[in-house]
Parts: C-alpha cells; structure tokens; sequence
C-alpha cells in the first residue's frame, strides 16, 4: 500500500466512522478498487486508524472524558462495551471472512438505508435529554445494539444511534452517547488488532529461501507451498519505513477528518434527521452493486 492509498482510506475512515454510513464498508470497496482487500497489512491498517478518530472523539468532548466526578459516566461506557468485546471475539473469524465479500456488505448497506428512512417517525417523541438521566440499564441495551454493527456495512453508529433513540433518547444525545461508547469499543478492537491478533503474510521471496517448502500433489502434479507467517500487528507496521509513514500519517488524517466530520453530523442530524443518510446508503449500495457485478 502507497501513501496515496494510505491517505485515501484514511480520509474515508475520518468521514464515516461516526456517520451512520458504515466506515467499513466504504473502506473495503476502497481496498478492493485498489485490488489491496486481501493484503493483511491494509486490514490491520484499516483498524489502526481508528485510534486518529477515537482521539478526535476524546478532544472534542474532553470536558466530558476528563470529568472524574461523574464516575456513573465511566461506568456506563464500560458496562455498554463488554457485549461488543464478547461477542467480537466470539465471531471475529466469521466477520473476517464475510469482509472478503463486497456485494453482501453493499446489501446490507442498502437495507439500513431503507431502515434510517423510517427512524425519524418511529422515534418521534424522546424523553432523555441529558446524559446523566441516561440509566446503566439503558447504557446496556444500546450496547447491544451495538452488536448489530459486527455485520460489515451496518454501521456501528446507525445501531448504536438507533438503539439509543429506541431507549428514549434525544436525536442528539443518542448520536453523542454513540461517539462516547465508540471510545472504548474502537480501542479494544485496535488493541486487539495491533498488538494481539495474529496476521497470517505469504512470505517474500527473501524470506522462502531460507524455508523448506511443503509438497502438495494435485491433478498428477506436484507443487511446492511455503507456509504463512504469522506477525503481529506492530510487528507488521514496524517492519518498514513505509508502513511507519503510512501508520502515522494515517491517525494524524483520521482524527483531523474526524473532528470535522462529527461538527458536520451533529448539525445535520439535528436539522435534517437521519433521511438524508438513508438515501445516501441506498444510493451508494446500488452503485456498489453493480459495479462488483460487472466484475
């Protein structure tokens, strides 16, 4: 991945990470446009890049993170979390693989557009307007709600927005307490990602020749097969100067585009509601579609 690639993806995960619009989604046509969606670096750099925009979360609400007299708030957030990090690391595998399959994401996309068509009426009448009336009970519930997000082209934003309008929640603080739970949610997943998964690489030709190959036969034939290696995700990022660059650069993009895509989104929430976001994703689903097919 060059750092023209690096930057694209970067200004698309600052864009949409906190839209209800599916980061992921966008991303991974990205890197399949660019022919790099079954590189393993480019995966774990699409997760890295998450911390550049949990930072921009953390700057703009500091008031609200640096406040340690609230400690309801921090219990919220951590109890809000654990369904996402269970179930995360129950069907990370799973989720990897459907991540191989653009046209299903592009589905989906396009249902939850047709879903944010219909929240704004369904949601009418919201009773929480402040984040501290927002019970532990209720923090919970849209965490779950939050699960929904681990299909690719969801959008961890819609559901957790949703779920919190479901709760009773104001348009507003539903889509604040959303950046709120993002903190913590989209560090475990870059953590995990960065210092604790383990990234299967086709070694380099450099690297072959002090392998001994594996000799599979097939069809009458015998073909030698090097076995994968297993890195870190640090491990990778460190192992060139080009992935340093392209990690750095990336969280300073991210978090940059971020911030002002969180400014923009509140604004537009609040005088438009969520209809404008549907027919994007409707939109940009049917788009997705058709040019996969013609693949």
């Amino acid at each position: 991945m060059d750092l023209i690639q690096a930057l694209i993806l970067s200004i698309i995960e600052g864009l949409t990470e906190f839209l209800p619009i599916s980061s992921t989604a966008h991303m991974i046509f990205a890197s399949s446009i660019y022919g790099t969606q079954d590189d393993e670096f480019v995966k774990m750099f699409q997760v890295s890049i998450q911390f550049g925009a949990i930072l921009s979360v953390v700057a703009l609400y500091w008031k609200k993170f640096f406040n340690f007299k609230s400690f309801n708030f921090y219990i919220k957030l951590a109890l809000a979390v654990i369904p996402a990090l269970i179930l995360g690391k129950l069907f990370d595998d799973k989720i990897e693989a459907i991540l191989e399959s653009p046209i299903p994401i592009a589905i989906v996309l396009i249902v939850g557009g047709v879903i944010l068509l219909f929240v704004d009426s369904l949601f009418k009448n919201p009773t929480i307007k402040k984040e501290e009336n927002i019970s532990i009970g209720k923090a919970i519930t849209i965490g779950f709600w939050q699960c929904l997000a681990m299909m690719p082209g969801t959008s961890r934003s819609a559901a957790s927005i949703i779920g919190g309008m479901q709760q009773g929640l104001s348009r507003k603080l539903a889509a604040e307490f959303s950046f709120f739970l993002a903190v913590p949610t989209m560090l475990a997943v870059t953590m995990y990602s960065v210092f604790l998964k383990d990234w299967n690489l086709e070694p380099t030709i450099a690297q072959q020749k002090s392998m001994t190959p594996l000799k599979v036969d097939f069809l009458g034939k015998t073909y030698e097969v090097y076995q994968s290696i297993s890195q870190k995700g640090y491990e990778m990022i460190l192992s060139s100067s080009q992935n340093i660059s392209n990690f750095i650069i990336g969280n300073i993009i991210a978090f940059i585009v971020a911030a002002l895509a969180i400014k923009l989104f509140i604004g537009i929430l609040e005088k438009y509601g969520f209809k404008i976001w549907g027919w994007y994703r409707i939109v940009v689903g049917i788009i997705l579609i058709t040019y996969f097919s013609l693949q």
